[in-house]
């Protein structure tokens, strides 16, 4: 069992037409977030079902993977890396977070981050005494995808009832000059009014809407009452 087995199969599942339409999609232009990002035209849905056979694929094989330059292929390797994690043993899923951590690079684009964070960053520092050291580093990166990684991370969290770790995160990210960011941080909020407690996102609104990238709170708001959302954007717009 090869890497180019699954390029084989991921070809074979290939649509000229999404392959046109995803550069668009993904922003790989000129001066955009994944340029120079190359795509095969594979559907996820394709994607998940062709690396269905290769759950076993030997982690060097899935980092030959994770290192093209087309990005279904990444995608794939990423899939394979969380169902490895899901089934492995400690020192299994000890190796798939070394991985992932070590090659964040080649995690370059929200897709990708957001299939694989919250499935193998997030568990895996779960219950480690250094979980915010680890995410707060993430959080301070340069790097636009390892800065949503941090936060995409605590969606695990926050799907078990906890908000502390996002919240924090979330504050670091308040100021982040990324739309991507700003998207990202604002559907945690709303993760968190919807998973764990409605309260702490009324509270975080009303001590930051004001100050919130309107991309930011619009994510967050979005299951308010049409009255709260008047509510919440109007400090800003008012202002101008």
């Amino acid at each position: 069992m090869k890497h180019s087995d699954v390029q084989s199969d991921l070809r074979k599942n290939a649509n000229p037409e999404k392959a046109a339409f995803y550069p668009r999609f993904f922003k790989s232009g000129p001066g955009e977030y994944g340029y120079g990002d190359k795509f095969i035209g594979v559907t996820v849905p394709l994607t998940r079902k062709t690396i269905k056979p290769y759950h076993r694929l030997p982690l060097d094989e899935v980092l030959k993977l994770l290192h093209s330059e087309w990005h279904e292929e990444r995608l794939a390797a990423l899939l394979i890396l969380v169902w490895q994690y899901a089934h492995g043993d400690d020192n299994e899923r000890q190796a798939v977070y070394d991985t992932y951590l070590a090659n964040t690079k080649y995690i370059n684009n929200w897709d990708l981050v957001d299939s694989s964070a919250h499935r193998i960053v997030g568990p895996h520092l779960n219950d480690r005494p250094d979980r915010m050291k680890v995410l707060t580093r993430l959080a301070k990166s340069s790097s636009l995808w390892e800065r949503r990684i941090a936060i995409l991370s605590t969606l695990h969290y926050i799907q078990n009832g906890r908000a502390d770790e996002a919240l924090e995160i979330i504050d670091m990210l308040l100021h982040d000059s990324h739309d991507l960011i700003h998207k990202a941080t604002g559907w945690m909020l709303r993760e968190i009014g919807k998973r764990v407690d409605r309260e702490i996102l009324l509270d975080y609104l009303n001590r930051h809407a004001g100050e919130m990238p309107r991309t930011m709170l619009r994510y967050a708001i979005e299951h308010l009452s049409p009255e709260q959302k008047q509510r919440y954007m109007k400090p800003k717009e008012s202002a101008k």
